[in-house]
């Protein structure tokens, strides 16, 4: 099991570390619901560190990132993000990632850590014809998520960078807690705005000691990676792994705006057929109508009970008080406002399909 730079840090914290994607992973602090209330409330910060990062650079890297990934990377400025998908060649996805554009001829792809290996070989596959340079990362940098409504003014005066000012999914390369160069980037998965800093691992440590000392004054918390499930789930976004793998396809997960057909990438055209002829099933949210939790692998039946599904997500939403998750079902059973159900032990709860996200704001 491998180690991020902070482990012993959080557990001096008092963290519950528990193995994720191959390291060792603070879940919770104080409690997923405090957590989860934290972010939505104020500010948090979150070590995210075991996420995979790849330099991609020369004058061949866009070409390779065109082929590989399904969003139009051409239309990224320097300074701007891009959340996109590796699409595989039999109608999956190998993985969801970002896309930044650090430099005219360099770009840094930040990959989900379970994939790390993955990724690097599938990518790598497609460039043996096309020739950019590919680095691996991702045991040297750390990754610190720092969310909530109160993040910028919270830790403005840690940079002399305009953090508010940075729009959503773009990024500066600037000073933070007196490391000259990091990125902080408007980025998050928990729909309470904030930023990410990508960092060195012998840096991170100051970093994480001055973001909790700046943040003391706004009641800043560590938060686990428990409350930033719950936090993604209730805004809709999907996890790999959970709502998207390698045999669903980025049309059925709602991801259709991020697969542009105006290039060439793996398995394009056998998405675009897919377009046309339409989807026979869909990524849909719902909300439990009586009291229950969803949970990953329970059955979606329709309103006479016959399984038509199962939960790829589900929780007990801390926000709004009922269960939300998010499931499979045939497009005849997607509309918003179908009436299903879901198998919870011995009872058929029922629920209704929403358009995520769930949590409003």
């Amino acid at each position: 099991m491998k180690e991020i730079a902070l482990s012993e840090t959080h557990r001096a914290l008092g963290a519950k570390m528990v193995p994720f994607a191959g390291y060792n992973m603070p879940v919770s602090y104080e409690g997923v619901t405090a957590e989860h209330q934290t972010v939505r409330e104020g500010v948090g910060v979150f070590d995210v560190s075991h996420m995979g990062e790849f330099l991609i650079e020369g004058p061949k890297a866009l070409e390779l990132i065109q082929k590989v990934t399904s969003n139009d990377a051409s239309k990224l400025e320097v300074g701007r993000a891009q959340y996109s998908c590796l699409p595989n060649e039999t109608g999956g996805i190998v993985d969801d990632l970002i896309v930044y554009r650090v430099k005219p001829e360099t770009y840094l792809l930040v990959v989900n850590a379970s994939n790390i290996d993955k990724d690097w070989a599938h990518i790598s596959g497609y460039n043996d014809a096309i020739g950019a340079e590919m680095r691996d990362l991702s045991e040297e940098y750390s990754l610190l998520a720092i969310q909530g409504p109160k993040a910028a003014e919270a830790m403005q005066s840690l940079s002399s960078v305009d953090l508010a000012g940075i729009p959503f999914y773009h990024f500066v390369v600037g000073d933070f807690a007196d490391v000259p160069y990091v990125i902080i980037s408007a980025t998050g998965y928990t729909g309470s705005g904030g930023f990410e800093i990508y960092c060195k691992n012998d840096e991170v440590q100051q970093i994480w000691d001055r973001v909790l000392e700046a943040g003391a004054s706004y009641s800043i918390k560590p938060i686990g990676l428990a409350a930033r499930d719950t936090l993604r789930l209730e805004m809709g976004y999907c996890l790999y792994g959970n709502d998207i793998n390698d045999t669903t396809s980025p049309l059925e997960a709602g991801l259709g705006w991020i697969t542009k057909f105006t290039k060439d990438f793996v398995n394009s055209e056998g998405l675009k057929a897919q377009k046309e002829a339409g989807v026979e099933r869909k990524l849909v949210g719902f909300e439990l109508s009586e009291r229950g939790i969803p949970r990953q692998g329970y059955t979606i039946t329709d309103a006479e009970g016959n399984a038509i599904g199962e939960v790829t997500s589900g929780t007990m939403s801390p926000s709004m008080g009922n269960g939300i998750g998010m499931g499979y079902v045939p497009v005849s059973h997607s509309k918003i406002g179908t009436p299903i159900g879901i198998q919870i032990r011995k009872k058929n709860l029922p629920a209704t399909v929403v358009k995520p996200p769930f949590y409003k704001g």
